[in-house]
């Protein structure tokens, strides 16, 4: 089966150098914001700025025509190097929508990430994921006093000099995984999904715990499933809000399938015949969960998964 590692997860990419400007110093990153090549990527309640259209672009606005957004130095966390321009995230507060011309809009990259070039996806992730994780280290995890930002927004310090405790932002690492017995491929849903919606089973990785682990220990407590042969297929960046997916295929050993944790309202085993003919909905195709089961389907059919005229995607890209 094709790894994905060679064509790469919506939001994945060496999109933006970030080691250019350095974050910890300080007239570097200076210099980058008033240099007339600085561009802002704007965030709010979690959604990025796009330009209106029939596909949606990212809309990066001139730091050097938005000399009011710059006022509140902390407000910005440094991205990076992105198309040779440095690029930074920009914070607003979410009790009011910020106003901008009607040719731009605040949007959900979740469903439109997808429709973005890779470049830009990757970018506004990356926004946003940082956005989010300094949002909630906005006091101090050990004493609770405030912190104040260091390091162009990547660090986050107590401002009470005799603690000085530091967060970095940090992920949360989650397995998903395509189990399959040869023919057919286990999916779940839960109870909150649309009706029809079934995708790869998934978890958060607990302390202590390896990413194989994971996989063998989620599967069964989801689904009552045993697997072995636990192979890496890719990852993806997942800022939903601050999660790395990492995606396996695995062998199922046993194929009775329990729903005992109340995760899952449903999982059961399907066909590639099945999938072609649309009986479970599938996950958006942006998602590493579609590209999970696509890979499977392709590797073992006369035609990709994207050909079949009754294949069903969950919920269409909209605005």
């Amino acid at each position: 089966m094709p790894s994905l590692s060679d064509r790469l997860n919506v939001f994945a990419g060496p999109h933006t150098d970030r080691s250019r400007p350095p974050r910890n110093d300080a007239e570097a990153v200076a210099a980058a914001l008033a240099s007339p090549g600085a561009l802002l990527a704007p965030v709010w309640r979690s959604r990025s700025l796009l330009e209106r259209g029939d596909r949606p672009r990212a809309a990066l606005l001139p730091a050097a025509q938005w000399p009011a957004l710059l006022s509140d130095p902390s407000s910005l966390l440094l991205l990076g190097t992105w198309r040779e321009s440095t690029v930074f995230a920009l914070e607003f507060p979410a009790a009011t929508e910020p106003a901008f011309p009607d040719s731009l809009e605040f949007a959900d990259l979740r469903m439109l990430g997808g429709l973005l070039e890779p470049d830009e996806a990757g970018l506004l992730a990356y926004a946003r994921a940082l956005v989010w994780w300094r949002a909630r280290h906005r006091y101090c995890g050990a004493c609770g006093a405030p912190t104040e930002p260091r390091d162009a927004g990547h660090v986050m310090r107590c401002t009470v000099e005799s603690c000085g405790h530091q967060a970095f932002p940090r992920i949360d690492p989650a397995i998903i995984v395509l189990v399959s017995d040869g023919d057919r491929t286990l999916l779940g849903r839960q109870a909150s999904w649309p009706p029809g919606r079934y995708s790869t089973i998934a978890g958060f990785v607990e302390p202590g715990e390896s990413l194989e682990d994971t996989v063998v220990r989620e599967v069964f407590e989801e689904t009552g499933v045993r697997v072995t042969d636990v192979r890496y297929h890719s990852s993806q960046p997942w800022p939903f809000p601050s999660s790395l997916m990492v995606g396996f295929e695995a062998r199922a050993t046993s194929t009775e399938v329990s729903c005992n944790d109340a995760e899952l309202e449903d999982a059961r085993w399907f066909s590639r015949e099945q999938l072609a003919r649309g009986e479970p909905a599938l996950p958006p195709a942006q998602s590493i969960s579609y590209r999970l089961i696509e890979d499977w389907y392709n590797a073992g059919a006369a035609r990709p998964l994207a050909q079949e005229p009754d294949a069903r995607v969950w919920d269409k890209p909209k605005r």
